[in-house]
């Protein structure tokens, strides 16, 4: 009985290369698969093709094939029956080279890196009106001995010769389905393909290496803590030398002296004699700029301070906003500054002071005052109730 010619099967050449066999294969098994084309002789040729691919694509058995060797080998032929096509290959012709989820080919060594985050302090005001910072970063850079190849001076990666570069070995099982092919990653090369038979020293063979190197980083106004700058493309390098991942500086805000920060509002207070309550006046008060320190030789127009009109009779707590006077939005608009007055009342006086108070007392007809009760937010369970009643 002679030889069935295995190339002709498949319409290919004899001294085509693997990925055109599969190729033809898959081209194939969509057309004749009985799930597609029912008549009788398609499945006939269907068997033919499969057991053709099966010693085609299989290294070892197409040299013997080449050589005149029995193409089937005694397998048999009839699917169930040891019939030699894969499984695995036609789950590939149908669902385009990804069978129970396995991807084929070899891994790539180059890879992107991952993001990196670093905390960055700075002062109210920084956050607040922006600034320009050097920072130090220790990430992974490209190993400057291979450039990211990972080899030594003078070698390259080679092709794996377990795999011969696909990155994948076929592990063969029978069960009454006939022959199923799973694909796993090589463990010569664990599945990049190629091996590096002589890594590079310095990074040994992962193409890059830890390094600490100056980053200039630019905070905008208005950040907050918690804010996150993103740099881009300035994390760790990837393996092989792979594109780098991006870097984030989460900002944190430190405590002010003076000034306490609600969104885009400032809040302060200001204590003032009772006297100068009494009387009124106008107090001169550093602004939150006048923390900002200018680069070298450069001027700035920000207003470093600000008059706040005490009137006459202020009392304690009153609280004056001052429009635009906050942090400016990162989108945007400027906060308020929202100023609170504490009227101070001296705790020591001398005789002539007492004396004043004395005189002024009874002048007010205050020798004796009245006790003056004010509602406060604190109501029993009757006027409680009677509230409930008026509401309606």
């Amino acid at each position: 009985m002679s030889q069935p010619d295995l190339y002709a099967l498949l319409g290919v050449s004899r001294d085509a290369d693997a990925e055109t066999i599969k190729k033809a294969y898959r081209k194939l098994a969509r057309q004749l698969h009985p799930d597609v084309n029912p008549d009788p002789e398609a499945q006939a040729k269907f068997q033919e093709v499969g057991r053709a691919y099966e010693i085609l694509s299989d290294p070892q058995k197409r040299a013997a094939y080449d050589r005149g060797g029995d193409a089937f080998g005694g397998m048999g032929g009839g699917f169930g029956q040891g019939a030699g096509f894969s499984f695995t290959d036609i789950m590939d012709a149908f669902f385009g080279g990804q069978a129970g989820g396995q991807t084929r080919g070899p891994r790539p060594r180059t890879r992107r890196g991952q993001d990196a985050l670093i905390r960055l302090e700075v002062d109210l005001a920084e956050a607040a009106f922006g600034i320009t910072r050097e920072l130090k970063v220790d990430t992974a850079v490209i190993c400057p001995t291979c450039a990211g190849e990972g080899t030594a001076a003078g070698t390259h990666p080679q092709t794996c010769e377990t795999c011969r570069g696909a990155g994948e070995v076929a592990h063969v099982q029978r069960s009454f389905l006939g022959e199923i092919r799973t694909l796993r990653p090589c463990a010569a090369c664990r599945g990049f393909g190629t091996i590096i038979p002589d890594p590079c020293r310095e990074c040994s063979g992962d193409g890059r290496v830890r390094s600490r190197r100056s980053l200039t980083v630019k905070i905008p106004a208005g950040v907050d803590t918690g804010t996150r700058v993103q740099l881009a493309d300035e994390g760790e390098v990837g393996p092989g030398g792979g594109p780098a991942g991006d870097l984030y500086v989460e900002i944190h805000v430190a405590p002010h002296d003076t000034f306490t920060r609600h969104g885009n509002d400032l809040h302060c207070t200001v204590s003032v004699p009772m006297t100068a309550a009494a009387l009124g006046t106008v107090l001169d008060l550093p602004t939150l700029e006048a923390d900002v320190v200018p680069a070298e030789g450069a001027t700035t127009d920000l207003e470093t301070s600000f008059e706040l009109d005490v009137r006459a009779g202020t009392q304690s707590g009153t609280e004056q906003v001052l429009r635009g006077r906050g942090v400016p939005g990162l989108r945007g608009g400027r906060g308020d500054l929202v100023v609170t007055i504490a009227v101070e009342t001296p705790t020591r006086l001398g005789p002539r002071e007492e004396e004043l108070l004395q005189e002024l007392a009874a002048i007010r007809g205050e020798e004796q005052p009245a006790a003056r009760l004010k509602p406060g937010s604190r109501k029993g369970a009757f006027g409680r109730l009677r509230d409930a009643f008026n509401a309606h």
